[in-house]
C-alpha cells in the first residue's frame, strides 16, 4: 500500500515468500516511480498508472506479480471492454444538479457510524475492508479518512469516503454506497462533486479511485467529473460477494 524504503529491497523477497506461505494467486503494489524497475525485475507488471501521484511531483504505479496463471485472466472482459468504451463516451457533468430541499448532504462524525456501518451492510455483500463495523468507521475517522453522507430528512440513504495520505498529498475517493431504493437520482455524482471541492481545500493534489470494471455507473460517475483511465487491476478485489477486476481513475485537483 505504501513502500517505506527502509524495508527495501528485502521487501520483495519477503513478500514472495509471504505470497507462497499463505496460497496467494495475486500481489499489488503501489510503487513509486523510481522503484519501478526493480519491482519488474521481480516479476511485477504494471497494470495502472497514476500520474504525479506523490505530492504532485512523482509518478505511481500499481504493480502486480500472479502465482496463478487463471488469476491472471480477466473474467467478464467484454463486458469490462463495454464499461471503459461508454464511459469515455460520456460528456463532461461539471456541477451536478442540486439536491431535493428534502436531502442534505454534510461530512459525517462518529455520532453517524452505526446508521453508515448499516448502509454499508445493507449494500454490499462483502468488501475488502470492514465498513460494516461501526468501530473500524470510527477509527477510520480518527485518522485521515473523511466520510460523506446524504441524507433524507434524518435518514441516510447514500454514502462515500475520502481516503487521505496527508504526507502524500493524494486521496483515494472510495466507498460509494446508495440504498437500493434511492439509485438512480444523482447521489454519486453528487457526493463525488462535493468530496473533489472538500479535498482541493485542504491541500490535496491528486485524487484517484479504484472503481467496480464492471460497474457502468460508478465509471461513468468519475468519467464526467474530468477523471482520467489509469488502467485495470485484473481479478484484484473480493467485493460484492466475488473477485472482480477494478478500473483506476485519477484527477490533478491542482489547480482547479
Amino acid at each position: 500500500m505504501k513502500l517505506d524504503s527502509a524495508d527495501y529491497p528485502d521487501i520483495l523477497g519477503r513478500m514472495d515468500a509471504l505470497a507462497c506461505k499463505e496460497g496467494y494467486t495475486k500481489i499489488i503494489a503501489k510503487v513509486p516511480e523510481p522503484f519501478s524497475a526493480d519491482f519488474a525485475a521481480a516479476g511485477y507488471k504494471p497494470e495502472a498508472r497514476v500520474p504525479l501521484f506523490f505530492n504532485g511531483r512523482e509518478d505511481a504505479f500499481f504493480m502486480a506479480k500472479f502465482f496463478s496463471k487463471g488469476r491472471a485472466v480477466p473474467a467478464w472482459e467484454d463486458k469490462i471492454k463495454q464499461v471503459i468504451k461508454l464511459a469515455d463516451e460520456t460528456s463532461p457533468l461539471g456541477a451536478p444538479a442540486e439536491l431535493d430541499s428534502c436531502l442534505t448532504c454534510r461530512i459525517l462524525t462518529p455520532d453517524d457510524t452505526d446508521e453508515l456501518a448499516a448502509l454499508y451492510g445493507e449494500v454490499f455483500e462483502s468488501y475488502p475492508f470492514p465498513i460494516r463495523d461501526p468501530g473500524f468507521l470510527r477509527e477510520a475517522m480518527a485518522d485521515e479518512t473523511v466520510y460523506f453522507g446524504i441524507f433524507q430528512k434524518d435518514r441516510l440513504v447514500a454514502a462515500s469516503s475520502c481516503e487521505m495520505d496527508i504526507a502524500a498529498e493524494n486521496v483515494e475517493m472510495t466507498d460509494f454506497a446508495t440504498l437500493p431504493s434511492h439509485r438512480a437520482r444523482g447521489f454519486a455524482a453528487h457526493l463525488l462533486f462535493t468530496m473533489d471541492r472538500e479535498m482541493k481545500k485542504r491541500g490535496i493534489q491528486t485524487a484517484y479511485t479504484i472503481a467496480r470494471a464492471v460497474s457502468y455507473g460508478m465509471n461513468i460517475t468519475f468519467a464526467r467529473q474530468d477523471y482520467i483511465l489509469a488502467g485495470t487491476l485484473i481479478n484484484n478485489t473480493d467485493i460484492a460477494g466475488s473477485l472482480e477486476s477494478m478500473n483506476v481513475w485519477y484527477k490533478s485537483l491542482a489547480g482547479q
